[in-house]
């Protein structure tokens, strides 16, 4: 039963072509992400493990949109990578359950939690093919270190030849990966995160300053990268990639020049601009508080004079009231002076 079930979902789930080094973009929808989080926090968290699970989706050209995904019940040996059990049955009955919803996503390959690529992953793919021929591995780093790189990076196993006449080995090459959605997907995630974070319509500006600084730390990143590649290959330690100098002479391309008298200007006059804005906004900040400087010393002055007055008024009152009493008294004593006269 179970293999003819497999077979069934082989021919139903198989996606067309395979996926090539270089030329196939694998586009990995929130969903996904989410749902390998929840999958990791339920099953996996504080632990060494890791989450295993299906993913679903369908090819557009040289693009694998990754748009769904499932998990199924793992677990492996920690010491010996070969041990380990993937529950067929279940994957089987999930994927049946998830073409009835939506015919149109076929089962392109695997996800785990990596965040690395392990000894074992190989012999889970093999597993993968009886469900799709060329099956694409998706390693999600649900604890990234820092937050400049995708925690995304998308594999394809390749046979190995080697030129010594030695079999042939397999292996994983790395596929470009970018994270992407749709527009009802976009707004979803905007109102996940501004609960999360309490934003407001915009985010704070010490949100925009950490995405900028962010931004800028992963440029950084890939600056370090592009200057180690290139130091390899001009020490002759790197065979040179035709592909990736096109790509280089491409972004010097881009580069806008800075010794154009245009760009100077406009450059100039945006800087202006700019600093204008700023000096404008240095003064109206001094002029508010300077008068909110004056404000504050009218009050002090008028509070103080309430309070002086007060206190006049609270001593004329105390002296009224002794100078009543002393006449009382006189008036007392006159009294019994006339009794006793």
């Amino acid at each position: 039963f179970q293999d003819t079930m497999s077979s069934m979902i082989s021919v139903a789930s198989m996606s067309k072509g395979k996926p090539t080094p270089g030329a196939t973009t694998v586009v990995v929808h929130p969903l996904v992400l989410l749902s390998v989080v929840d999958h990791y926090n339920r099953t996996c968290k504080d632990s060494s493990k890791r989450a295993v699970g299906v993913l679903l989706g369908s090819r557009k050209g040289n693009i694998l949109d990754v748009a769904n995904s499932f998990a199924v019940p793992f677990e492996e040996d920690a010491k010996n990578p070969e041990v380990y059990f993937l529950d067929h049955d279940y994957l089987g009955s999930m994927f049946k359950m998830f073409r009835k919803v939506n015919a149109r996503e076929k089962i392109i390959g695997w996800y785990h939690t990596g965040p690395k690529l392990r000894k074992g992953d190989e012999n889970i793919n093999e597993v993968l093919r009886r469900f799709c021929p060329h099956p694409l591995l998706v390693i999600i780093d649900v604890r990234p270190a820092d937050h400049v790189e995708l925690p995304v990076s998308a594999y394809v196993s390749v046979e190995e030849v080697h030129s010594d006449g030695t079999p042939a080995t397999k292996t994983f090459e790395h596929l470009p990966s970018e994270v992407g959605a749709e527009e009802a997907e976009e707004v979803g995630v905007e109102h996940l995160l501004r609960d999360i974070k309490d934003l407001g319509a915009g985010g704070s500006l010490t949100d925009k300053i950490q995405r900028q600084l962010a931004s800028l730390k992963g440029l950084h990143v890939c600056l370090h990268d592009l200057h180690e590649y290139v130091g390899l290959v001009t020490a002759k330690k790197l065979p040179l990639n035709h592909e990736i100098s096109y790509l280089l002479q491409n972004v010097f391309n881009l580069l806008p020049n800075i010794e154009d008298g245009t760009f100077v200007s406009s450059m100039t006059a945006l800087t202006s601009d700019q600093m204008l804005v700023l000096y404008l906004s240095a003064l109206v900040r001094s002029t508010i508080a300077l008068h909110n400087l004056i404000n504050n010393k009218i009050e002090n002055q008028k509070a103080d004079q309430d309070k002086e007055k007060k206190d006049n008024q609270k001593k004329e009152r105390a002296d009224a009231k002794d100078k009543k009493a002393v006449e009382d008294k006189a008036a007392d004593t006159k009294k019994e002076e006339a009794k006793k006269a």
